[in-house]
């Protein structure tokens, strides 16, 4: 088997793996309660032990089912084992996309758009609408372990997606990401690689510089969004914890799922009491974080990213921005300085961080229209 041979693969956890689960589960301790039991300390108690019961009785075969209704396959590229999902489309002319999902999610975030994605005519819409998609593992994530080296940054990451994409045969494409993903697709733009269509991504993680002439810029919801990063910034803890002791924290993930449940919080607290995520769907990503063991090589991006040393950049590919109400608020002057060739912006009354597990038809409607849009022609 060559290095560049793709194989099918097929989602099947052993079941000594669920029993281990199911003892650790039954054999729970939470930690003392905080003072009234709620959110202000972090992950409380009374969520955590509704969670497990629900966790004792969750039927994982049925998620391994709907993971394995998609070809699933497995490949080698920069020494990394890579996991994704590819479902060409019936359609001709079908755009391929790459989908590139959050931490703490996986692949799994969007199963729900596959459908509306490839076939739009069985959901109601045109064929001329239709993608191709890939949707990869970020290596140390799910089925894409286990990981090779050190240096796995986000622009490492888009080369490997690029080196995949050419060996599945595509020329062209562009790609959509959230969090972790949108960072990758933007580096993809960096990339520039040949015959890229563009980024759509729910984030442009673009901040104040400093320059007063930016703030007298801002328009009223702009201000909303400064302080939803303030509040975020407050709670936001495991990125220092992240970005500086992977290896230290992810010990109490690999040992005890529900301090695996626990610190993915974000999948319930991000909105601040606001998100539409249900028990399910976060039982899933927790639940394929545990099997997989991949707590420790998910928190370390957070690390490599902070000691890469690389300079910031501006963007000049071409861009769409989605902005759901309750998530993280990208404003417009600070992405712009940052990113020169922002040709799409969205905003949308609901929805909030993990919008592709909340309101998956949303998304796939704004890719229709960023993609469907022509790109502009260069000046010769």
């Amino acid at each position: 088997m060559s290095s560049t041979d793709i194989r099918p693969f097929t989602i099947d956890v052993p079941q000594a793996d669920l029993d281990d689960l199911a003892d650790r589960l039954a054999r729970t301790r939470l930690p003392r309660p905080a003072p009234g039991d709620d959110w202000d300390y972090g992950t409380p108690n009374h969520y955590l032990a509704a969670m497990v019961e629900q966790w004792r009785s969750f039927d994982w075969r049925a998620q391994e089912k709907r993971m394995n209704a998609v070809p699933n396959y497995l490949t080698e590229i920069d020494g990394q084992t890579i996991h994704f999902v590819h479902v060409p489309s019936a359609e001709p002319g079908a755009t391929p996309l790459l989908l590139l999902h959050t931490y703490p999610g996986s692949f799994a975030e969007f199963l729900d758009m596959i459908g509306p994605l490839t076939d739009p005519v069985a959901h109601g819409g045109r064929a001329q609408d239709a993608f191709s998609v890939v949707v990869p593992s970020m290596p140390g994530f799910g089925f894409s372990t286990p990981v090779a080296d050190r240096g796995w940054t986000m622009a490492r990451v888009a080369r490997t997606y690029d080196a995949l994409m050419r060996r599945l045969g595509y020329d062209t494409y562009g790609a959509h990401g959230s969090d972790g993903g949108a960072l990758v697709a933007r580096e993809l733009g960096l990339l520039d690689p040949p015959g890229f269509l563009g980024l759509h991504v729910l984030h442009l993680f673009s901040f104040p510089s400093g320059d007063p002439s930016e703030f007298e810029r801002l328009e009223p919801s702009d201000h909303a969004g400064l302080e939803h990063m303030q509040w975020f910034r407050s709670v936001g803890g495991y990125n220092q914890m992240n970005g500086s002791r992977p290896q230290t924290v992810a010990v109490g993930l690999a040992d005890s799922p529900v301090g695996q449940l626990a610190y993915n919080e974000l999948f319930n607290s991000f909105g601040n009491g606001t998100s539409l995520v249900t028990e399910e769907q976060i039982l899933t990503q927790v639940s394929l974080y545990w099997l997989t063991n991949t707590a420790a090589t998910a928190v370390r991006y957070h690390f490599e990213e902070a000691h890469s040393g690389v300079e910031p950049r501006v963007s000049a590919a071409r861009t769409g921005v989605q902005v759901f109400a309750d998530d993280f608020q990208t404003i417009k002057v600070f992405a712009e300085r940052d990113n020169s060739n922002v040709v799409h912006w969205s905003r949308h009354p609901r929805g909030g961080h993990f919008a592709a597990l909340e309101l998956p038809e949303v998304i796939a409607g704004d890719l229709r229209v960023f993609f469907g849009q022509p790109a502009p022609i260069s000046a010769s």
